[in-house]
């Protein structure tokens, strides 16, 4: 593990890679650890309340760690927790010395691929999410598998050419998102940042919030598309305005004050999807191997495009009021 960046008081992210295959049962893991090693952190702040005091032993175990001022707030908490613990020497204060910091809240995030989160790797992921424990998944989806060399995953859209797929993938994209929702107790969220930043943001902040498991699925433009980089975010408008992805947010907190959980934050399609899939060579190049083909899997990824967003219209506009 190593620090991937810190602040001025020298904390930050912690980084640490696992094997493609197990990245969820990897991140999950360090899920487990963590709330274990809060637990015991707390065990020990009751069992030293005469050396700590009874006044912020119950600060302590009783603060909000909801926002970051929060967080501030407790850290000066456990600093004096380290001062009052000082000149005290005995195996339980070494202990409680050695997990002061595990009494501050931590975020854990899981971060993969599509052809991790879809494919090899859904299974894991899939027991991970389902496990209820407040852990955080953020998949770049490229529609490919990258790192091998653009071979074709469950996140590739129809009509699109790939290795595996060199006349065109004949079937849909998988709807990763849709599947977690079905849980009913994950938030989940579709994001593109190079179409609405400010909408992306608000979903990480959103799913760090939640107290449960979360999945953020981004859209992430990439050279095995074939397509010109510099133009990424703008691809990214077109394939939001085209409906070939969904801007939204799962929040599963919304269900208890009788609102819908699902918020489309896109609108309705209004670009033809080929003038967005054009763009790029995965899909143009079947126009000139096979034109024929070319034109009849665009016109069902279109019907895709379609079917999709009126199943996400109709789930979104149901009412979920206690009437």
């Amino acid at each position: 593990m190593e620090l991937w960046a810190v602040d001025v008081n020298g904390r930050g992210p912690a980084w640490s890679n696992s094997l493609f295959e197990d990245n969820a049962e990897f991140g999950f893991g360090y899920r487990l650890t963590v709330d274990k090693q809060s637990e015991y952190a707390r065990e020990l702040v009751n069992r030293l309340r005469d050396a700590i005091g009874n006044e912020l032993a119950d600060a302590i175990l009783t603060a909000p760690q909801q926002t970051e001022a929060d967080i501030a707030a407790h850290r000066g908490r456990v600093a004096e927790l380290r001062t009052r613990l000082g000149g005290l020497d005995s195996p339980e204060v070494a202990q409680r010395r050695s997990l002061a910091d595990m009494l501050v809240k931590r975020s854990v995030w899981i971060m993969g691929g599509d052809g991790w989160a879809y494919d090899i790797g859904y299974g894991g992921l899939d027991h991970v999410l389902a496990a209820g424990r407040d852990i955080n998944v953020l998949v770049l989806d490229t529609q490919v598998y990258s790192n091998t060399g653009g071979q074709m995953s469950k996140a590739t859209p129809r009509a699109a050419v790939a290795r595996f797929a060199a006349n065109g993938k004949p079937l849909p994209k998988k709807d990763l998102g849709m599947i977690a929702m079905t849980y009913g107790n994950i938030y989940v969220a579709q994001i593109a940042l190079g179409a609405n930043d400010t909408h992306a943001l608000r979903a990480l902040v959103e799913a760090e919030s939640y107290n449960g498991p979360s999945l953020v699925i981004a859209y992430s433009h990439c050279i095995n598309q074939g397509l010109n980089l510099v133009l990424g975010n703008e691809q990214q408008q077109a394939a939001v305005d085209s409906g070939a992805w969904i801007l939204y947010r799962f929040d599963p907190r919304r269900t208890a004050q009788g609102l819908n959980p699902l918020q489309l934050d896109s609108k309705a399609p209004k670009l033809p999807l080929r003038e967005y899939a054009y763009k790029e060579t995965r899909f143009r190049s079947l126009t000139q191997t096979d034109p024929d083909r070319a034109e009849s899997l665009m016109l069902l990824a279109q019907a895709d495009v379609l079917a999709r967003w009126r199943m996400y219209e109709q789930w979104a506009a149901m009412d979920y009021s206690q009437k």
